[in-house]
């Protein structure tokens, strides 16, 4: 598929993936011109998220950038020990190399945020469920939906893969204590941040009361930064193609 010009308008979707997808989180936004304009965020509820995110983008003739809080890949080494393991057998490979990959390294050394392990943790549940909308949506749309790596080139229709709890940190936003029901002045502190970086509706009710909602909106601060070219690529791009990779901005200063 040829890629398209990044200078012209890109449709965002932000997905705060869930294994429940009654609590998927989605907002809708539209870059242009290294803006990004918010225009509707909500939770699943009842609706599959790809039957949602499907109905939105179908009038639209722009390049569609999904944003997807999951990890979008397991580590290399994990995939290349297990293929020859046989029960019982010693595994001569550490934990950490076993269970943790680069991307999740690199955020852990530069912003001091570790992602949960996919290799060990359950949100390995949750990379499934987000593959599977990613498969969802390709064949809806009936188009391929590739990862995206070079923010100046794009498939009419491609992903990165998201952390909110990096972008938070890059951009020195507040990032603890905004999950639970009750947390409503965190997010309320949270959502007016996002003021200063994201063009915001007018009415962020939803943002305060639903924190899925609230992450899902700072996936599309995520893919502001790529699409900017403000976003820190991976050195291994081999690598990265293999175990994804978190597409977040370097620490503000």
């Amino acid at each position: 598929m040829s890629p398209v010009a990044v200078t012209s308008p890109v449709t965002i979707v932000g997905v705060d993936c869930a294994t429940d997808s009654t609590r998927v989180g989605l907002a809708l936004g539209e870059w242009r011109n290294g803006c990004v304009s918010v225009q509707r965020f909500q939770i699943c509820g009842r609706r599959p998220p790809a039957e949602i995110i499907v109905e939105w983008i179908a009038a639209r003739d722009r390049p569609l950038l999904l944003a997807l809080d999951a990890p979008l890949g397991w580590p290399a080494p994990l995939g290349e020990t297990l293929a020859s393991h046989a029960a019982g057998d010693e595994i001569a490979v550490s934990a950490n190399a076993m269970f943790r990959r680069d991307t999740d390294r690199f955020v852990h050394q530069t912003l001091g945020k570790m992602r949960l392990e996919v290799g060990a943790d359950r949100i390995a549940r949750t990379a499934l469920a987000a593959l599977k909308l990613v498969g969802e949506l390709s064949r809806g749309l009936e188009l391929p939906l590739p990862l995206a790596w070079n923010p100046r080139e794009l498939a009419i229709v491609s992903a990165i893969e998201v952390y909110p709890a990096a972008s938070l940190i890059a951009h020195r936003i507040r990032v603890t204590g905004y999950k639970k029901p009750a947390d409503v002045v965190a997010r309320k502190e949270i959502a007016s941040a996002l003021h200063d970086h994201l063009n915001l509706p007018s009415d962020v009710t939803a943002l305060t009361t639903h924190a899925d909602a609230l992450d899902a909106v700072v996936c599309l601060l995520a893919a502001k930064d790529f699409l900017s070219s403000n976003a820190v690529p991976p050195t291994d791009l081999t690598r990265a193609k293999k175990e994804g990779w978190i597409w977040c901005a370097p620490k503000s200063s």
